[in-house]
């Protein structure tokens, strides 16, 4: 059974979005508005609420910025892959740059965060991603790239087709 695991004579079913895709791009400034498009209209197309899909894209284009900024031409490339499930969507922002080690002196995750307005320029990506999105994560590590993980509990509208197909089985 795909998506199924056995352990000790029980079988837990491992949770499958509905609906997977990847976008992948050079790290080419064009990548960003052409992101933008295919997310947004395949979100819409699927039945995603507007302001839903407003959050999404302005996190993926901040990650998907910040891997233009930060992985640069060094960088050969990134990948965008979005899973949809029936409350929520994660988009994972990929590059194969040459990834950091997180600064010592940077703030416990725990700690409260700066408004927007008074970051430094180069430290409000993260930050924007946080306040449109639920959850946001970065996995960094010298010659592995980055991963953003951005998750965010979505709104259906009420003629969604995944709505409907989930009706119908």
């Amino acid at each position: 059974m795909a998506g199924t695991t056995i352990t000790g004579g029980m079988t837990r079913v491992k949770p499958v979005p509905d609906v997977k895709f990847c976008l992948v791009f050079q790290c080419e400034t064009i990548s960003v508005p052409v992101m933008r498009r295919v997310l947004g209209d395949t979100l819409r197309g699927l039945g995603v609420d507007e302001e839903s899909v407003y959050d999404i894209l302005l996190a993926a284009t901040e990650a998907c910025t910040n891997v233009l900024t930060h992985a640069g031409r060094l960088a050969p490339g990134y990948a965008v892959v979005t899973s949809l499930g029936a409350v929520g969507c994660q988009v994972e922002v990929a590059d194969e740059g040459i990834g950091v080690s997180p600064a010592p002196d940077e703030p416990a995750a725990e700690e409260p965060e700066l408004p927007i307005a008074q970051l430094a320029e180069s430290g409000r990506g993260l930050a924007v991603m946080r306040a449109f999105v639920d959850h946001v994560t970065l996995d960094s590590r010298p010659g592995h790239g980055t991963v953003v993980t951005m998750r965010k509990h979505i709104t259906w509208s009420s003629d969604a087709p995944l709505r409907q197909l989930r009706a119908a089985s």
